[in-house]
């Protein structure tokens, strides 16, 4: 995405840009509306699949809020070249189907989370402040769904090793510790007030911890740790 510079908001903090994507023009339009009366910089709006593409690479959003079901290329595509292309998009899916088929499709595609079209407003604006944040986000009942199916994931029998595969990079105690508590589905801050350290220090961890582990998301960190018996520690 272009390079753009950040607005401040109250106390000098980024404001959250947030680009929003649906096929229906008035719910696309009221959903706009409430997150821009919310505070956050609503810098484009798409209908289709392929607009939404173009749009996200020249707004430079933080958070999409994404429908699924769109024309010219589905959302999940839309999710998968974009998060693909540009790492530290988060996205939100905001979609009528709770079906569990969709959701997973979603979060493979490399969504942080997915919520349902009957969440209220302030449900939304919360959902979107918490995906900016680095956050899943799942309307209650889907996140069991999705860790059920990491933890499916890591039950199977993994590939057979490569020798030349260089030996996993070794983490700090506390990159461990963050990455457990983040593998049992706590929020960055529930995981700053266990440890007692700040928001930023554990936002810190993980992006080292992404770095070292060569990830793209939380998405991708959950299921590594999960994949390692970690949410069980």
């Amino acid at each position: 995405m272009s390079e753009q510079r950040a607005e401040q908001g109250p106390a000098g903090q980024k404001t959250i840009r947030v680009m929003v994507v649906d096929d229906h023009p008035m719910w696309r339009d009221a959903v706009a509306r409430d997150l821009a009366a919310a505070g956050f910089d609503v810098v484009a709006t798409a209908g289709d699949g392929e607009q939404a593409v173009r749009r996200a690479q020249a707004a430079a959003p933080d958070v999409l809020v994404l429908d699924l079901n769109l024309p010219a290329k589905p959302g999940v595509q839309v999710c998968k070249e974009l998060v693909a292309a540009f790492p530290a998009l988060r996205v939100l899916v905001l979609s009528a189907s709770g079906e569990h088929a969709d959701v997973l499709e979603a979060v493979k595609s490399g969504a942080t989370g997915y919520l349902l079209k009957s969440a209220s407003t302030d449900e939304l604006i919360d959902a979107v402040r918490r995906t900016a944040a680095g956050d899943p986000v799942f309307t209650p009942g889907l996140a069991g769904l999705v860790l059920g199916e990491y933890r499916r994931l890591a039950s199977e029998p993994a590939p057979a090793a490569d020798t030349d595969v260089p030996k996993a990079p070794e983490l700090t105690d506390r990159e461990t510790e963050v990455l457990r508590l983040v593998a049992k589905g706590l929020s960055y801050k529930q995981i700053a007030e266990r440890l007692v350290i700040s928001h930023r220090t554990v936002q810190n961890h993980v992006q080292n911890t992404l770095g070292k582990l060569q990830l793209h998301n939380r998405v991708e960190l959950v299921r590594y740790a999960i994949e390692r018996g970690l949410d069980d520690a």
